[in-house]
Parts: C-alpha cells; structure tokens; sequence
C-alpha cells in the first residue's frame, strides 16, 4: 500500500511539471547608466541578444518575434481637457493617471498585431494600447479602454514628447538567433530607474523572457543644484532669494537712466 502512494505521488509530480522550455534568452546592454548634462540632447542605447537552446540538446524553432518592454520610473500623472467658453480657454475636466511609467517604449521586429492574438497581448501587456494606465475616476481607479479620451490625450502628449513610443522595426534579427535592438532616451527623459522586459515569441507563444535594467541620473552642475535643493531647502530657497534680489539691484544700476 506504501509503495502504491509513493508511485501514485510520483505520478502527479511528473504529471504537474511541464516540458522544459527549449529556448533562453542572453541579452546584454551597451550602456547602463546615462549621464544627463546641461548640454544632453538625448542618447540612443543598443540591446544586443542571442537566442540559446536550453537544455542543450533541445532544438531551436525559429523564426521568431522579439518585444522590448522599456519602462520609466513610476509617476501620477495628470492630464487637463480645454473648451472655449465665452471667448476664453478654460480647464473644465482633468483626469490622473496612478503609477503610470514616466517612460515607456515598446520595440518589436515587426507590427504588435502580427506577433500574437489580441488576447495574448492584452493579457502580457504588450503595445501602447494594451497598457495599462490606470485612471481615477471619482473614488475609483481603474483601466479604461484604448479608445477612451483620456487616455488617447495622455498617450499622444507623451508620444509627442518622445516619452512613449511603438515601433515594429527597432528591433532587427542579424541572423535567425542573434539579435540588437534601438532603444532612443530623448532628451527630455525623467531621472531614475528603468526596467526593460525582453519577451521571445514563437508561433504567437512566448518561449523564453528575460529582464535587464538601466539608470538615468543627473550629473554635473544640474546634480549638485538638485541634491542642495532637496538636501537644504531652506537655505536653498533663501540663496534662491538672494540671487534673484542682487540681479534685480545689478539690472536697475546697468539701466538705471540719469
């Protein structure tokens, strides 16, 4: 009767573990830390990768798709609605956007459409549409849909910006394993940590993720500035003061007329 349990348990265990997944993904970034000066004006980084067999002596299945999923730093974000009334322009409704990414690309080797059904993208959040952007309506906060005005408004700000961003070409196969893809940082990028999520698609499945990671920080002048004003408020808005007072008295001596 013991060895009946013991063989049955044996049986459920290897009933409940799937087939080793055949592929694995290697990725390395060109640059993990981005410097932003008084005189940035934007940098593009390089995400090279291969595609491996694992265990090894599985077989590869190309071809294959590729999805970058690049993420900034966590934000609220909040967008106004303007109408004409009376002749004058005028906020009459705005809508926040909870922890929604400060940046966020989506990079592909072709069209988001193509790589998989409709679900399967919604479902790993794959596309600018497919996102999610949490809103919050009244007490209430929740996801809306692609064609909600809100969203489309907010998306098409920061697209404009070069902060969100779809392509199907920026990532390119050099050869049926290998691969790199263009990752552009404007020049208006916010400061702080990124994730990128790197996603290997075969026949409209995934088959192999994997994840890196890289930094925006401030350097120079600026960094100096910026760590005084968050470290020494009030002597820094005191200087501040000061400054502004001593320009004002210099400019009134320069134009002062006789």
């Amino acid at each position: 009767m013991r060895r009946l349990a013991v063989t049955l348990a044996l049986i459920v265990v290897a009933c409940g573990t799937g087939p080793a997944a055949a592929e694995r993904l290697v990725v390395s970034l060109s640059n993990h830390r981005v410097a932003v000066t008084s005189s940035f004006v934007g940098e593009e980084l390089v995400l090279f990768g291969t595609i491996e067999p694992d265990p090894i002596t599985s077989p590869l299945r190309p071809p294959y798709d590729l999805v970058v999923t690049v993420t900034g730093p966590r934000q609220t974000l909040r967008t106004r609605r303007k109408e004409r009334v009376l002749g004058i322009w005028v906020n009459i409704d705005s809508r926040e956007f909870e922890r929604a990414p400060s940046y966020l690309a989506v990079l592909t080797n072709r069209p988001v459409g193509a790589i998989a059904n409709q679900n399967t993208l919604r479902r790993l959040q794959i596309g600018l549409d497919n996102f999610l952007l949490p809103q919050r309506i009244g007490a209430d906060i929740a996801d809306t849909i692609p064609d909600d005005p809100s969203r489309r408004a907010f998306v098409r700000l920061q697209n404009q910006q070069g902060l969100y961003r779809e392509s199907g070409t920026a990532v390119t196969f050099l050869t049926p394993t290998v691969f790199r893809a263009a990752i552009p940082m404007p020049a208006a990028v916010p400061t702080g940590s990124y994730g990128i999520d790197v996603q290997l698609f075969s026949g409209g499945a995934v088959v192999a993720r994997t994840n890196s990671a890289l930094e925006v920080i401030k350097t120079g002048f600026e960094q100096y500035v910026a760590d005084a004003a968050r470290d020494y408020g009030l002597l820094y808005g005191m200087a501040t003061a000061m400054m502004a007072l001593l320009i004002g008295w210099f400019a009134s001596l320069v134009f002062a007329r006789d």
